[in-house]
């Protein structure tokens, strides 16, 4: 077969549109929806989110969207996959082009990209030749043509004040004159000039789409954002895009991507607003029209081809592109199919092009998941095959290696055809080279001056996280090669878990699941277990006490086995979590009955956490003794963890004064060690306490924790940073801020489904009420906190406060006064019961304004 021009490798869009019926459905129906609001004079930003991965067609599918446009709708279009496009300015200066190429007006846009690119270029004059899109803006051709030879503008006011002169266009010149954006731009830094300049874009399309609508898609959103996971740190790289689509609330816009769209995650109003539709596979159908639509009609060559492509269709026109052409009637006759009918029919086609030497090196590659310059020169030189750069660059340049984050990869179906050309031993051993070799990357010395207080955490044989991608591969052929255990795989995930690498933690997951489904012989019970304790701390790191407690349902719990152990402590933070602190303790004080120092130690801290939950001070203050033992020959931050457990208790005793110490001393051990999971805790403990305090330093810390928070996707801690916010703002006296952060701590509470802290934030609202003077509200809301206290089993102290509150304000409530005396027999004070109810009597005056209140 001649080789064909690589020219032919796009002709997929070139090819007839096929099946997709329930993706265009969707795109009709959100055509209506922007239609109805527009009539009701309600316009809001829509987004159709298109995904699916690499190779389903969804360029193709775009351009079709784009036909299907209503009528007199304006279209346009960026492709994120040209680096240009991913850069704000650029971007939109495309869109500006397209659009105003369909009538739209972008005059003040046009001023402000002149001021823009006057600061990014201040070197140069501005010019016909210079300024893009000059000859489509008529007011900047007619400022050029008008101050020929001139030099550079140097500031937003000259170049008004020349605009105003050239424009006869008397509204035209009033609306430019006062725009107060327009006018505030020499202010501005530059990288506020950019979004003044998205803005301004907004403002000009909105006002020329008020009777024609727009549809704007945007392809290849991973090219913008590359980690498909969506950590907080990349999602930074679309920012002025969520800017821009926030902003277009007269048309539709259709952004296609590999991964759906998480942006609720950073600003809730998103949810609602975006539609997320997969693509998958083309039906059999489907597949064999568009063979045969594009030239190879022999029945049995497209069925096997069809069935070959899995229903993507990019294997289907590779395997179109790479047939020959014609028969018996030459050149013009009919293209008939002459690449494999299977998937390894097809690979061995492609391979006739690809020198011997390479043919190995994609063999031994195509083990390796993923792959970069180091891994190729680590295998090529273990198996004598050739690994200078030229050989590298060669190999990097083949269409089906596409980017993955830093590393490249093979499409899943390539690879999976080069796995299969290699014997089972030879496999091993690729899985060997390459387990050592992530391994090498995954962990550094500790006295490496490289490492980050995010990056590493905790040690594995004495060396210390530094790259969750190799920790992720390292496991990956890890469990290929069958050396590794259930409970080892768990201590090698919590070591990700405490490095604040949750893309790895959840990776490792899901390779687990993959393994055992494509390797049923390997899915002993040990192992089915391990992938059920890794779903459900996932699942319990994000706050979700109703999925995990689905994912642990009730059942004998065998904790007698590491991993048993951790399943049943797994199930007890459910419980916990869920409110249901008996149960939850009941499977804490098994655990730690157990052998297994992991287990018991973390059984141990939650046992701890819930004896002083419960206000007995001295069986926790026990645990954390014993636990001290333990965590002295574990890992740093364990000591960490201990601190932390008798900060709270001594903070829920409401002795201030003596929960400092342990505060700092947690704060200590936690950066000590570069437990990135204890520092994000830590701040989150250290915004509770200082709301109590020092509350005007609260503001600053909390804020802190809840970006760390967010990129971590705690809801459950992001709901007591805003408590803790609600009560500094309080006890400051400024009751609206209050109100507004007490609003957001139950939204992030509520999503985690967690009963005691709702139940904390209600109690702390009635404080609020009651300095507005609302005591019958108060009365409510502090009772109905005190149930949910007495239901979820916890803090008996907060209960007695509750009823001291009361009775301060002079409220009769019988409910909570008998809640109060079961509160007392429940509690086993640091000290004496008197002394704790004193310090309660303070701290109650003190939330509640009372003291004010008697000055």
């Amino acid at each position: 077969m001649a080789i064909t021009p690589r020219f032919r490798r796009v002709a997929a869009l070139q090819r007839q549109f096929v099946d997709r019926e329930p993706l265009l459905r969707a795109f009709q129906e959100e055509i209506g929806l922007v239609q109805a609001a527009l009539t009701d004079g309600a316009p809001f930003p829509r987004v159709l989110n298109v995904t699916g991965v690499g190779g389903i067609g969804k360029s193709r599918l775009l351009r079709e969207l784009r036909v299907r446009a209503p009528e007199g709708w304006r279209t346009a279009s960026l492709d994120l996959q040209v680096p240009a496009m991913r850069q704000q300015e650029d971007a939109l200066a495309v869109l500006r082009a397209d659009l105003g190429g369909q009538g739209v007006r972008f005059d003040r846009f046009d001023l402000a990209y002149a001021v823009l690119w006057q600061r990014i270029h201040p070197h140069l004059r501005i010019s016909r030749e210079t300024l893009p899109f000059v000859e489509e803006s008529g007011i900047l051709t007619e400022i050029v043509d008008s101050v020929a030879g001139l030099p550079v503008f140097g500031t937003a006011l000259g170049l008004l004040k020349a605009a105003e002169k050239v424009t006869t266009d008397a509204r035209r010149r009033h609306r430019i004159r006062h725009d107060e954006t327009l006018s505030s731009l020499d202010d501005l830094p530059n990288a506020e000039i950019v979004d003044a300049v998205t803005f301004l874009f907004a403002e000009d399309l909105r006002a020329a789409s008020e009777n024609r609508p727009y549809v704007l898609t945007i392809d290849t959103y991973e090219a913008l954002v590359p980690e498909p996971t969506r950590s907080g740190r990349t999602q930074l790289a679309d920012v002025w895009l969520r800017d821009l689509i926030a902003q277009l609330d007269r048309g539709l816009v259709v952004i296609a991507g590999r991964e759906p769209l998480r942006w609720d995650v950073y600003d809730a109003d998103w949810r609602g607003l975006i539609r997320t539709r997969p693509i998958d596979g083309l039906p059999l159908e489907a597949r064999l029209t568009l063979l045969g639509t594009s030239g190879i009609t022999e029945e049995g060559e497209r069925r096997r081809l069809a069935e070959a492509s899995a229903g993507l269709p990019f294997y289907l026109h590779l395997a179109v592109d790479t047939s020959g052409s014609g028969s018996d009637g030459g050149a013009s006759g009919p293209r008939r199919a002459r690449a494999a009918a299977t998937q390894q029919e097809i690979l061995q086609r492609f391979l006739q092009h690809v020198g011997a030497e390479e043919v190995r090196t994609l063999e031994v590659l195509g083990v390796a998941r993923i792959f970069d310059h180091d891994i190729f020169r680590t295998l090529t030189a273990a198996l004598q095959l050739p690994g200078h750069r030229t050989a590298w660059e060669s190999i990097a340049s083949y269409s089906f290696v596409y980017p993955a984050g830093e590393q490249l990869r093979f499409h899943q179906l390539m690879a999976e055809a080069l796995r299969d050309l290699l014997s089972a031993p030879a496999r091993l051993e690729l899985h060997r080279l390459l387990r050592d070799a992530w391994a090498h990357r995954a962990f550094e010395d500790p006295e490496d001056d490289g490492l980050t207080g995010q990056d590493a955490s905790r040690t594995v044989d004495g060396r210390m996280l530094a790259d969750p991608v190799a920790f992720q591969e390292m496991v990956f052929h890890a469990l290929h090669i069958g050396e590794l255990t259930g409970a080892e795989l768990l201590d090698l995930v919590e070591v990700a878990v405490r490095g604040g690498s949750e893309s790895a933690a959840g990776g490792v997951l899901d390779d687990l699941r993959d393994f055992l489904r494509t390797h049923p012989d390997r899915a002993t019970p040990e192992f089915v277990q391990t992938a059920q304790v890794l779903d459900v701390e996932a699942v319990l790191r994000s706050g979700e006490a109703t999925r995990a407690l689905e994912l642990t349902p009730e059942q004998a719990w065998e904790a007698g086995s590491p991993v048993g152990a951790r399943l049943a402590v797994a199930a007890g933070q459910a419980r916990r979590i869920a409110g249901r602190t008996s149960e939850a303790l009941a499977l804490y004080t098994q655990v730690w009955s157990g052998d297994d120092d992991t287990a018991r130690m973390n059984a141990g801290l939650w046992a701890a956490d819930l004896h002083m939950c419960q206000g007995r001070f001295a069986d926790a203050e026990r645990f954390a003794a014993e636990l001290d033992v333990i965590a002295a020959r574990r890992h740093p931050e364990c000591r960490g963890d201990v601190a932390r457990l008798r900060h709270l208790a001594h903070r829920f005793a409401f002795d201030l004064v003596a929960a400092r110490p342990f505060l700092d001393e947690a704060s200590t051990r936690y950066q000590t060690a570069r437990s990135y999971l204890g520092n994000a805790n830590i701040r989150t403990n250290r915004a509770e306490f200082l709301a109590f305090a020092d509350a005007e330093a609260t503001f600053t810390e909390a804020d802190a924790a809840i970006e760390v928070q967010t990129e971590i996707g705690a809801q459950h801690e992001l709901g007591k940073c805003h408590t803790a916010i609600a009560v500094a703002a309080l006890r400051l006296g400024r009751l609206d801020a209050a109100e507004r952060a007490f609003d957001d701590a139950v939204v992030a509470l509520t999503r985690a489904g967690y009963r005691s802290g709702l139940a904390r934030a209600s109690l702390y609202r009635g404080a609020l009420e009651a300095r507005r003077g609302q005591l019958d509200r108060a009365r409510r809301t502090v009772s109905w906190a005190v149930s949910e206290l007495e239901a979820a089993e916890v803090y008996p102290t907060l209960i007695l406060a509750a009823g001291i509150a009361l009775r301060e304000l002079g409220i009769e409530d019988g409910e909570v006064t008998r809640a109060c005396q079961r509160a007392e027999r429940a509690i086993q004070p640091p000290t004496t019961l008197d002394d704790l109810k004193g310090r309660i009597h303070v701290f109650v005056r003190d939330l509640f304004g009372l003291d004010e209140a008697t000055r």
